[in-house]
Order: structure tokens, then C-alpha cells, then sequence
């Protein structure tokens, strides 16, 4: 299966479709061998106490891809600059997903959309400007319920 983002231009307004990777549970192993070392987009989650996901974040990477960064950021011994999200690392179980793209703005239009979507009190977030309006619609191998 092709994880990947699609898109469609329609009088000024574009349509994005995210087809992600299956949600999987971080491993630092696991990241090095599955995970492509390409640019795209990522979404990170930690598991709560009722074992419910909660999206922690929404990324791109473009430089050094996916594999990369996915590692520097769920393995606790390489998160070193930002004690809040090495103290989750370490105390609780981490999943992610991606989906692959090597266009820069469609990274930013999609990481835009899903900062308004899921964390709308950051507004440091910018779209490509190309378009009126950006919507997008998800598909993924499994079923994903979490707690924002």
C-alpha cells in the first residue's frame, strides 16, 4: 500500500488526501528498519491511562526524512532539548503514523491544516499561501479513535 498525499486543484481551493502508514507502536529498532528515509509528514501519539491515544503531534521533515526524525523524537536518550516531551518519551507508550511527500508546500499546507484542526492556540503554523481554501480528508489501514 502507498502511503502518500494526493491532491486536487479546484477553482482556487485544493483537496488533499492523506492515506497514512499503519499506527505503530515506537520502537527505536523498529524506526531504523520499516520507516523510509524520506520527507512527509508524521503524526506522534502517547497512550493514557485508559489506553486511549492522545495526539501529542503533528510534523513534516524534510532533511534527513522520516526515519531520522521519527527516531530523534520518540527515543528519550536523543529528545534532549525539550524536557516535556522527553519526560513522555520516557514514562509512556508512544505511537506514530506518517504518510510520504516530497513537495515542501504540501507539507505545509497539510501540517496548517491539521494545527488549526487539532491545536488551533498555535497560529505560528503558515499554509503555502497558493490557495483559498485547503481541505482534506484521511484514510488509514486501521481504525483510529483518540483523545485530543
Amino acid at each position: 500500500m502507498k502511503y502518500d498525499i494526493t491532491a486536487t486543484e479546484k477553482n482556487g481551493n485544493i483537496y488533499y488526501s492523506v492515506q497514512w502508514s499503519p499506527l505503530t507502536k515506537a520502537d527505536r529498532y523498529d524506526i531504523i528498519t520499516k520507516v523510509p528515509a524520506l520527507a512527509g509528514v508524521f503524526e506522534i501519539y502517547w497512550m493514557d491511562e485508559s489506553k486511549r491515544l492522545r495526539l501529542f503531534m503533528v510534523g513534516q521533515t524534510n532533511y534527513g526524512g522520516l526515519r531520522s526524525e521519527l527516531r530523534r523524537i520518540t527515543d528519550p536518550e536523543l529528545c534532549k532539548d525539550n524536557e516535556k516531551a522527553r519526560k513522555i518519551m520516557e514514562e509512556k507508550e508512544i505511537w506514530y503514523r506518517y504518510t510520504l511527500t516530497d513537495s515542501s508546500n504540501i507539507m505545509a499546507d497539510v501540517v496548517w491544516f491539521f494545527m488549526q484542526t487539532y491545536f488551533p492556540e498555535k497560529t505560528d503554523i503558515k499554509h503555502s499561501g497558493r490557495f483559498n481554501d485547503i481541505f482534506l480528508k484521511e484514510s488509514a489501514p486501521d481504525k483510529l479513535m483518540w483523545v485530543p
